[in-house]
């Protein structure tokens, strides 16, 4: 028999293309969350109960689990079956944000979700965390900086509530694009300044300058296409650049479970000042974990920007 005729170029992705995946390179989370979407939240338990007291590598893997459909669901089953269970709040809290913010969810459920499980978990920061989530899009500033020192209070580096926060002041005071005083820079200066030398929040400079130029595009304030504009030339933005580099050549913060994070957004920045060879090298080890902030940033396709970029960087060195 003759074999039939192999599929046609390009019908297969290859495993090494550069896609989105939000639990990045979260192995044991991809299992859980698949296993979750077919109801064995028996599979979350215990890989939560694995994850213990790791605040940040916590909200990562909650935050990630909250998106995964029927979720809400499933925490609800789980809370049936452990009536006790805090995870299972935390868990329901973070679906119940996902779902208000797609417009699938009340608000207020979703905060009231929020308090019954920072109530069940008081020293954990991850319902602040959702509690976080959810202000950003449809709460207050002091909610937003309640939520924060909920946050700092239990976890004072807490990776993913520093990014949030920078992304909110970003939006604040728009003034001009050429404003050096915006509070944006303050927040992440100060952040970098207090945190422990070993800490990615030494990046936090590298993002406040990638979110202020988000809300400068939005604002018809710079091109919308970042290659046009030289937001990443100005001497505050080298030197943030460098310094949050400089921090990667020493520390990298590969074991962090945000790190393809901070290297995105490091790999994005040190492009678009046209350092080809450290953006190459940053490249290589983001591998193929694309993250939508900041390669969305203007309007623009993540994966497609990210791929460009990456092509360019690499074929200069």
């Amino acid at each position: 028999m003759t074999p039939p005729p192999p599929p046609p170029l390009g019908r297969t992705r290859r495993k090494d293309a550069p896609a989105l995946a939000p639990g990045l390179d979260d192995a044991q989370l991809a299992a859980a969350a698949t296993a979750l979407t077919h109801g064995r939240w028996t599979e979350v338990r215990t890989l939560l109960a694995e994850t213990g007291e790791e605040w940040d590598l916590r909200g990562h893997r909650l935050t990630v689990l909250g998106t995964a459909p029927g979720c809400a669901a499933w925490a609800r089953d789980w809370q049936l079956a452990e009536p006790d269970s805090g995870d299972a709040a935390t868990l329901l809290a973070c679906a119940a944000v996902h779902l208000a913010l797609a417009g699938k969810g009340g608000i207020q459920d979703a905060a009231e979700a929020c308090r019954t499980a920072a109530g069940m978990r008081p020293a954990d920061p991850t319902p602040w965390l959702a509690a976080l989530i959810l202000a950003r899009r449809t709460g207050t500033v002091d909610e937003r900086e309640q939520a924060f020192d909920q946050i700092r209070a239990r976890h004072p580096d807490h990776h993913h509530a520093h990014h949030l926060m920078t992304a909110c002041l970003a939006e604040l005071q728009q003034g001009d694009r050429d404003d050096p005083l915006h509070q944006v820079y303050d927040f992440a200066a100060w952040a970098a300044e207090q945190a422990p030398a070993d800490s990615p929040l030494a990046v936090l400079p590298v993002i406040a300058h990638a979110e202020r130029y988000r809300v400068l595009a939005a604002h018809g304030l710079e091109p919308a296409d970042p290659a046009a504009s030289g937001h990443w030339a100005t001497r505050r933005a080298r030197q943030a650049m460098k310094a949050a580099f400089d921090w990667w050549l020493e520390w990298e913060g590969e074991d962090h479970p945000r790190s393809k994070v901070d290297l995105n957004f490091l790999a994005h920045a040190k492009f678009h000042e046209g350092r080809m060879a450290e953006a190459a090298a940053l490249f290589h080890r983001i591998g193929t974990h694309v993250t939508p902030e900041p390669w969305s940033y203007a309007g623009r396709d993540p994966v497609k920007a990210f791929k460009t970029a990456r092509a360019t960087a690499l074929g200069a060195t």
